[in-house]
């Protein structure tokens, strides 16, 4: 069974940095994609950066790109995000989650079939 653990949130000052970690069991890592989501209050679950096991391929969301990198430690089996440039608007649950592949659709929620319990991550200005 898949299972998928954040954490590393918190609360920080715009401009700050912070790192998040998944720890996954199970056969995540032989998934073909492992990705980061964030929800803010009222707003849709959106895409902010996957990668793919085998091949470290990464991809990003435009209000991302420069600012987080997506990473991963297979012999942890853990999958990080590094967050710098915090901005207000980056507020929100992050979730890690696990797909069976990923490329130009890498941002689509219904890609994804199993996830953790997210994260919570708080930027004030």
């Amino acid at each position: 069974q898949v299972q998928l653990v954040e954490s590393g949130g918190g609360s920080v000052q715009a401009g700050g940095s912070l790192r998040l970690s998944c720890i996954t069991s199970g056969a995540a890592f032989n998934g073909n994609c492992l990705g980061w989501f964030r929800q803010a209050p009222g707003k849709e679950r959106e895409g902010v950066a996957a990668i793919r096991i085998g091949y470290g391929n990464t991809y990003y969301a435009d209000s991302v790109k420069g600012r987080f990198t997506i990473s991963r430690e297979s012999f942890k089996r853990t999958l990080y995000l590094q967050m710098d440039s915090l901005s207000p608007e980056d507020t929100g649950m992050y979730y890690c989650a696990r797909a069976d592949w990923c490329d130009l659709g890498w941002n689509f929620v219904s890609q994804y079939n199993t996830w953790g319990q997210g994260t919570q991550v708080t930027v004030s200005s």
